[in-house]
């Protein structure tokens, strides 16, 4: 992945946005997501977070993907689930971004709070450089896989709740994103709210992490049907955005199983990232 950063003309707010609201942006380069000792939640045991803009070589797209990886809250699956993500997006022309948000599980707060936490910083970061890499600042979408796919589901649906309080101006930025893709994202039912679901979601009603507000935005859902963590996860996500008239597509493949992200999978399931990029054009990213 070529990864080429070109200055644009900055207006003068946008000039002050890049310099005093977020952190120094080095193209390709991992970048921390929050100034020193300024990490909210944070425990020893985490990883610090980062933020890597991938600019693609061949630029035809106003529109930005924040990718997060998988990894249950545990780890991170950054190459399959983040690097050949932004790897597609870029040959597409569509600038991505890979965020490799805090993992293991915090103790002292629920499994994804810190995660979700450096998801909303990671929003207000890309929105903050719009103009210095080219977007729109209300073209910006996320996608993640499994509890990425939650995340990517937190990030959408509750972005008028502060998952942390603000620490600098950099937080008055809003931090809705305008598309979300969820990749067969995991702990969206009760039966199983931390692992694989115990009946198959078939019975089982929606966690309530998610707030659906004002802010949720239009969605394509990716799943496999023998997942286990249920695709009626998706489902019920989508049959929720039904009734706020939101628009959403959803992918339910046959006979597949969890994770299989990136370019990989047989012939059946491997084209699902074209499926996303079509309804992208439809929707108007």
């Amino acid at each position: 992945m070529k990864k080429v950063f070109t200055f644009s003309v900055l207006t003068a707010f946008s000039l002050f946005l890049m310099t005093s609201l977020a952190p120094a942006l080095f193209a390709g380069e991992r970048v921390n997501l929050w100034p020193d000792g300024k990490t909210p939640n944070f425990e020893a045991h985490q990883t610090v977070p980062t933020y890597e803009i991938c600019v693609p070589e061949n630029k035809t797209s106003d529109s930005c993907v924040i990718v997060f990886p998988g990894g249950a809250y545990q780890g991170c699956c950054d190459q399959h689930e983040g690097v050949q993500i932004a790897n597609f997006f870029n040959e597409k022309g569509i600038t991505a971004v890979i965020v490799r948000y805090r993992v293991s599980r915090p103790k002292l707060v629920s499994k994804h709070v810190t995660a979700w936490q450096d998801a909303q910083r990671a929003v207000r970061t890309i929105r903050s450089k719009a103009a210095e890499l080219g977007i729109n600042p209300e073209k910006i979408g996320c996608t993640g896989f499994s509890a990425g796919g939650h995340l990517t589901l937190m990030t959408s649906t509750s972005s008028q709740t502060p998952a942390y309080p603000a620490i600098d101006e950099l937080d008055n930025v809003p931090c809705h994103v305008n598309f979300a893709i969820p990749v067969y994202p995991a702990y969206v039912l009760e039966d199983g709210n931390n692992g694989p679901n115990k009946g198959k979601g078939n019975d089982s009603k929606m966690v309530a992490d998610f707030a659906f507000d004002a802010k949720t935005p239009p969605m394509c859902f990716i799943h496999g049907d023998l997942d286990v963590y249920s695709p009626m996860g998706s489902v019920a996500v989508y049959h929720k955005l039904r009734t706020m008239n939101i628009p959403a597509e959803i992918h339910i493949y046959a006979n597949v199983n969890h994770g299989f992200g990136g370019v990989r999978g047989d012939e059946h399931v491997k084209a699902w990232l074209d499926r996303v990029l079509a309804w992208m054009k439809v929707m108007g990213f």
